[in-house]
């Protein structure tokens, strides 16, 4: 069974949209190699229309441009990358297609092929909905220490909660921190007279 890694650069208020406003004073060589370790080292990319869209429009050309960055754009230029859009597209970008299908029944029959770990970096709408699913094996957030205070949140309101279980945790320099969740059982009912016992 292969494994679904997301990933997301996030504030302190839980704003995922538009990172690019405000997540660039923090990146670092640390934020390098943890984005490096999770969506550099997969062989399938699960992307939404306007991430793919945004991913189209830049790698290609830094790749071709031969800079510093190109080796990393010519991972993104190799990988197999699946796009989810209710609307028919044609990819210019090599290695692109668009899912087929309802998209947890298409992603459940993706996790089921051959293959290594299949990431997907940003895309908040895809997320969402295969957490919903729990169809995600590994949520990595990077919390930047910044509250933007307007835009898209991870988590928006719902009836459902998401229990998530803290695997690792890593203080960048610029105090990011680098979290990575996995799915978890519901924790049991408690309350208040539960808590107290551990007021000292």
């Amino acid at each position: 069974m292969r494994t679904i890694t997301a990933s997301l650069f996030i504030s302190l208020d839980g704003v995922v949209q538009d990172p690019h406003e405000w997540h660039f004073p923090y990146f670092n060589d640390e934020m390098g190699a943890s984005v490096d370790a999770v969506v550099g080292s997969v062989d399938t990319l699960l992307l939404g229309r306007r991430t793919y869209d945004s991913f189209a429009g830049a790698w290609p050309e830094r790749e071709a441009a031969g800079g510093e960055d190109a080796p990393f754009a010519k991972k993104f230029g190799d990988a197999r990358k699946i796009v989810v859009s209710h609307q028919r597209l044609e990819f210019d970008w090599r290695n692109s297609e668009q899912l087929g299908g309802e998209l947890v029944e298409s992603v459940t029959a993706l996790k089921s092929e051959a293959g290594g770990r299949i990431a997907i970096p940003g895309s908040v709408s895809v997320v969402r909905q295969l957490l919903a699913a729990s169809l995600i094996d590994e949520l990595h957030l990077l919390v930047h220490p910044i509250a933007v205070r307007g835009g898209m949140r991870l988590f928006d309101e719902g009836d459902t909660p998401v229990p998530l279980r803290l695997v690792s945790a890593e203080t960048f320099a610029t105090g990011v921190l680098n979290l990575m969740y996995a799915p978890a059982e519901p924790p049991a009912a408690a309350g208040y007279d539960d808590a107290k016992a551990h007021i000292s």
